[in-house]
């Protein structure tokens, strides 16, 4: 059986398949490639229908990473699955505090997620910065709090948590309400790979 080996051509393949799926979405070139990647992680053109992007969300993204901002993600999960060496050329980096002790401390104390209370563990960290939430909604809850209580405000907002208890609900929050840019996908949809293909398309729009 014949097939593709070459990664670089299995990535073209891959993207010239999907783009007939993007025709009639009135797409501009920046957000094809958004939708393209997000729809690659996935395995799944249907994503298509539910993807929402800011008007000023790549824009946003790419002047804080050009800027070399760091990226805050509530899952190891969307961590890893970041480019952490072109962000490093960039001059950022990405963290993650769900597996911290003093943060599983202070959730339970606080009787909260553990990626709530890295969250506010973050703190101003986060203005400026890309927050990447691909798990928990709790976590997009408490970056949208801290944003209208606190003042915080990041650069950019993907928020595309997965799951059937409150993920549909906190990215409808995010869609209509957020003062700061974002990426999401409505309804239970989601995930870390989804989270990490959305940081990695913006990144890639100033090289690889």
């Amino acid at each position: 059986m014949e097939y593709i080996k070459d990664p670089m051509a299995i990535e073209n393949r891959s993207m010239e398949i999907i783009a007939p799926y993007l025709d009639g979405f009135n797409l501009d070139e920046q957000a094809i490639k958004v939708y393209s990647r997000i729809i690659h992680a996935a395995g799944d053109p249907d994503y298509a229908r539910i993807i929402k992007i800011h008007p000023e969300a790549i824009a946003s993204g790419l002047a804080a990473l050009k800027n070399g901002c760091d990226i805050f993600c509530d899952v190891e999960m969307v961590r890893t699955g970041i480019n952490k060496r072109r962000l490093a050329e960039l001059g950022g980096q990405a963290y993650c505090l769900v597996a911290d002790e003093t943060v599983a401390q202070e959730a339970k104390a606080a009787g909260i997620t553990r990626s709530m209370a890295a969250m506010r563990k973050f703190g101003d960290k986060l203005n400026g910065a890309i927050v990447a939430l691909g798990n928990a909604p709790t976590a997009l809850f408490e970056v949208l709090t801290m944003i209208k209580e606190n003042n915080v405000k990041p650069a950019l907002i993907v928020g595309v948590p997965v799951g059937f208890v409150g993920a549909a609900e906190s990215k409808e929050l995010l869609h209509t309400t957020s003062p700061v840019p974002y990426i999401t996908v409505l309804g239970n949809k989601g995930g870390s790979p989804i989270a990490a293909a959305s940081v990695n398309a913006v990144m890639y729009m100033l090289g690889r």
